[in-house]
């Protein structure tokens, strides 16, 4: 019969989506990953195989824990498409105003060379562009915003908003642009 783990996976990732995002990949030490965690060296190994198959199990923790919770806001509404939206990126701006966003950092260091990086990327960005494109079609047709929009082209422009967000926050300190130019979008396609 097998031994069972020793550690919790979940909790480790959790703790590992802190240190990617705050040094990045490539300065983030395995030492300091297995001290931080209190995962252990061996156990790391035999579970992973290497650092970089750790940070895509991370990567795919933080989207369904974090990522998704801002997300939820645009599924779970069938009243307004535009006030989904609104709460969307205002979930989102206090997620990434705290520490960033860890699959932007992710895209931005190794979204060239890890095929594995990108693919995670554009799933959740083509399931966010989706998000969108329901909430914007709701809102038409609870006559919140023009009939005449291209829905595909504002859900489109969103999700790029998104990505170029969490980069401002980083830049800006977590100043409040992510609500300005969200409202400034939205309120050139509302009636």
């Amino acid at each position: 019969m097998p031994k069972q783990a020793q550690y919790d996976l979940p909790e480790i990732l959790t703790y590992a989506v802190d240190i990617f995002t705050e040094q990045g990949y490539a300065k983030a030490s395995m030492e300091e990953i297995i001290a931080r965690t209190q995962f252990n060296r061996r156990a790391f190994y035999i579970e992973f195989k290497s650092k970089q198959s750790f940070l895509h199990a991370v990567l795919k923790h933080y989207i369904e824990h974090q990522l998704s919770a801002c997300q939820d806001s645009l599924i779970a509404r069938t009243d307004s498409g535009t006030q989904a939206i609104y709460d969307y990126f205002n979930a989102y701006h206090e997620l990434i105003s705290q520490q960033g966003c860890l699959l932007v950092n992710c895209i931005s260091e190794l979204g060239r060379n890890d095929p594995e990086v990108q693919s995670i990327a554009r799933h959740y960005y083509d399931a966010l562009q989706l998000c969108f494109i329901g909430c914007l079609e709701r809102a038409q047709k609870h006559q919140q915003i023009r009939s005449k929009i291209n829905v595909e082209s504002v859900a489109l422009q969103l999700t790029c908003f998104t990505q170029g967000f969490a980069i401002s926050s980083i830049l800006q300190g977590g100043e409040d642009d992510v609500i300005i130019a969200m409202r400034e979008l939205m309120s050139s396609v509302e009636i």
